[in-house]
């Protein structure tokens, strides 16, 4: 299946942080069970996927940057008083299951079966460090044929509180190091995460485009209105997409192109002002299905191919 060849090709690079370097997110965020979804995190819960060759046989860590909140990084709403909980879930049902790619934290969403769970509040030893979760051994992932290998899910989940949490992950065969997993990928179906605080800065996301997809919706939450976005491909070079305001929700929608088809785009979102701000993205498609992001695209960086009308007479 072409699909499944792309997700092969994809698997030749070497990664995996997340967010990626390419993607020029700083942060993901999570916020308090208590915060106020004006500040960007609207259900303080964000679920994110690893994915790694079915060929993969060294031990496997989600190492976790800056996972406690209360430091310099995270965002503090009168006294630090919040707890975030980073749990792993592998095995029958921890993607598989239509409740963990949903946008909305709701359901069996924490499906599969729980590996690990760790609980960080503010913790000076952890702050601005590196926690490794894990060993896991790959197979303890589930085995996803329609990507080409197996699956650990991992939630970050608001418990108490109401400041933000921020913080990355890598993928790591060392639980010690930043030491990249060969072909691994990270994919979430919806994106919290800090902006960039320089004018001028760009984000890129990339939702996968299957072959069946005719027509996307994306959507954004507290936006600011502060930028613009503009959508790439190869059949597109720009083409504008609707940013949100504050504390709001806002969508548009977009019919694919026949070459856009097993490929991603590039939602491009370019900052104007240099205030921080926390924002959420999904796309999903005709059937109102969530499309994954993935934090190194498949099928490589979109690139607008030109079309050249050459005439003779």
């Amino acid at each position: 299946m072409p699909c499944l060849l792309m997700i092969s090709t994809a698997f030749r690079v070497a990664a995996q942080a997340v967010p990626n370097p390419g993607e020029g997110i700083p942060h993901l965020v999570t916020f308090g069970a208590q915060g106020d979804p004006a500040w960007g995190d609207d259900d303080h819960c964000q679920t994110f996927f690893f994915l790694v060759p079915k060929t993969t046989k060294s031990a496997l860590y989600i190492r976790v940057f800056d996972p406690d909140t209360g430091g310099e990084l995270d965002e503090k709403k009168g006294s630090w008083n919040t707890t975030v909980e980073f749990a792993v879930y592998g095995g029958p049902g921890a993607h598989s299951n239509p409740a963990s790619q949903s946008t909305d934290p709701k359901g069996d969403f924490l499906s599969g079966n729980q590996l690990l769970t760790q609980t960080f509040g503010a913790d000076a030893a952890t702050d601005g460090q590196w926690v490794s979760l894990g060993p896991f051994d790959p197979h303890q992932g589930e085995l996803v044929e329609e990507f080409g290998g197996y699956v650990l899910k991992v939630v970050a989940l608001g418990r108490t509180g109401d400041d933000g949490n921020l913080y990355s992950y890598f993928l790591s065969t060392s639980d010690t190091e930043n030491q990249p997993v060969e072909g691994g990928n990270g994919f979430t179906y919806e994106y919290t995460f800090r902006l960039p605080t320089k004018a001028g800065a760009q984000v890129h996301l990339y939702p996968f485009i299957a072959r069946n997809v005719v027509s996307i919706k994306q959507s954004n939450f507290d936006g600011d209105a502060d930028g613009e976005l503009r959508l790439f491909s190869v059949a597109r070079n720009g083409h504008p997409a609707t940013l949100s305001a504050d504390a709001n929700w806002t969508s548009s929608q977009h019919v694919i192109d026949r070459r856009e088809k097993g490929l991603s785009l590039d939602i491009t979102y370019t900052k104007k002002g240099s205030y921080p701000n926390d924002v959420v993205f999904y796309v999903t498609d005709q059937y109102d299905k969530a499309l994954p992001f993935f934090a190194i695209p498949l099928g490589g960086k979109p690139r607008y191919h030109y079309i050249f009308d050459v005439r003779f007479k």
